[in-house]
């Protein structure tokens, strides 16, 4: 995208920005509402944007959940000629019948309800025409944006523009390649094939491709509709059990976890009344943990439990969540200030998921640094706890989740585990352990050199410091310079 495009769209998004009043005491509900009058690209950009608790506060990042994705369709004779060109056939010698009006409109997709020549009823997903080009265009203008914001705003290393304009590239484009999208689908359905707890939509890979998709069509009971689920006589607690179970299962078992499970995206089963189960759709967002990330995050889960905030500090210090220079004294207070007034609540009483965004947001001033992946993780546990209150208010997470992590810790340490993991890593291990005198030969070399050439090296960096410097002022005037560009064409136009 050429300066000119870009200087002229950034103009345009100003000029939005003014009308909505979003430069004048900015919040989460302006900042809604600035988003959605952008279009679809950048109201998908503010729903993934609520889930970075972690550099957002939570009143902020709970306005921006309020964003819809109830776009207008588009036409049906696109998508036909769309399935029709990906398929290499007529939608009539495809299927045995077709639903014009769409049964979802969505910001980046549109789905159909049809019926296959076996009888089998299914559901067509089609990504929107030109939709790749348009986003690829918003996600420069986004890229410029913080480019600009991040040299202009002296607050901006908190709000790590780049880093989340990065995050979000690398998400919306996976959500653009729906036999992605249809893999992480698959994967899921295999990981629960036998269970009765959570049930995913079979992928018809034959009629998949990177712009059509053909999903097994459900019949489930929205999550939230509780006067249904009441009038089919399913059994509420076990139903919000079933969905903690699922989300240990998927973390602590699998390490694949659907990382989209908000209410419109997850259905009750009408099966089996007296331990009912749930059936998920759109996989498109999916997340995984290091071994580590989930070793520690059971270890952590476990000093909240147990309230010992002296382990909990540890944690956060070993783990390289937090700067390795915070004082371990002043961090174990922090996090007893910030849980202990939790506590006083019966243990039933307390919201586990948005303990762990107060804890996050607790450890912020601390140079918190999370992987993406953890974020996803505790918004979707903040989802998932959300709808097992709303079905049964008095679902006990603790009481399920502490006797599994402490199940799932004792496993890590068994010599079944530690065999497995030997045999499964051979080689690696193998190669990674002839590697080490040579290792260790570089080091004491480099330790030597630096040594007789200290002088020689302290000089180098003060020339690389000055360096940078300067490319940093050059940067910050070339950004004052494109703000000065734009308001000599706001005062002639």
């Amino acid at each position: 995208m050429s300066l000119i495009i870009v200087t002229f769209e950034l103009l345009k998004m100003s000029l939005i920005g003014v009308q909505k009043g979003i430069f004048y005491k900015p919040n989460g509900k302006k900042l809604a509402v600035y988003l959605e009058s952008l279009g679809p690209i950048f109201t998908k950009f503010g729903q993934l944007l609520s889930t970075r608790t972690d550099i957002l506060d939570f009143e902020t990042a709970k306005e921006l959940e309020s964003l819809t994705d109830n776009c207008k369709p588009f036409n049906v004779a696109i998508f036909r000629k769309i399935v029709e060109s990906e398929l290499g056939d007529s939608i009539e010698n495809i299927f045995d019948s077709f639903e014009d009006k769409p049964l979802a409109a969505a910001s980046l997709a549109q789905v159909h309800s049809a019926k296959l020549k076996n009888g089998k009823e299914v559901v067509i997903k089609v990504l929107r025409p030109n939709i790749k080009k348009r986003v690829k265009k918003n996600l420069r203008l986004l890229r410029a944006a913080a480019r600009i914001f991040s040299y202009l705003y002296k607050e901006s290393y908190r709000l790590k523009p780049n880093e989340v304009i990065r995050d979000y590239e690398k998400t919306i484009l996976k959500e653009l390649d729906l036999k992605l999208e249809a893999s992480n689908t698959n994967l899921t359905r295999k990981n629960f094939l036998n269970s009765k707890e959570l049930y995913i939509p079979e992928v018809y890979w034959d009629l998949t491709t990177s712009n059509v998709m053909v999903l097994e069509k459900i019949d489930g009971i929205p999550c939230t509709d509780i006067k249904q689920i009441e009038e089919f006589g399913i059994n509420k607690k076990e139903l919000a059990e079933n969905g903690v179970m699922i989300f240990l299962e998927q973390v602590f078992r699998d390490n694949f976890f659907h990382a989209d499970m908000h209410p419109g995206n997850i259905f009750v089963s009408k099966e089996n009344p007296d331990n009912p189960g749930y059936i998920a759709i759109d996989c498109a967002i999916s997340g995984s943990l290091s071994n580590d990330e989930r070793y520690i995050l059971a270890r952590m889960l476990q000093a909240v439990l147990k309230q010992n905030y002296k382990s909990l500090s540890n944690l956060f210090i070993t783990s390289g969540w937090v700067d390795a220079n915070t004082n371990n004294i002043e961090l174990e207070n922090t996090l007893r200030a910030c849980c202990e007034p939790i506590f006083e609540k019966p243990l039933s009483e307390i919201e586990f998921g948005k303990l762990l965004l107060y804890l996050f947001q607790s450890t912020r001033q601390y140079g918190l640094s999370l992987q993406t992946s953890l974020v996803l993780l505790q918004k979707t546990l903040i989802h998932i706890e959300g709808m097992g209150r709303q079905i049964y208010p008095e679902l006990d997470f603790w009481g399920i989740a502490e006797p599994y992590l402490d199940n799932w810790l004792t496993e890590q340490f068994s010599p079944l585990k530690l065999k497995d993991f030997i045999v499964e890593n051979k080689e690696d291990l193998l190669f990674k352990a002839s590697e080490v005198p040579g290792i260790v030969y570089e080091a004491l070399d480099e330790l030597r050199g630096y040594s007789k050439n200290k002088k020689s090296n302290d000089k180098k960096i003060e020339g690389l410091e000055i360096q940078i410097s300067n490319q940093k002022y050059i940067l910050r005037v070339m950004g004052i310079g494109i703000i000065i560009i734009i308001a000599i064409m706001v005062m002639v136009l």
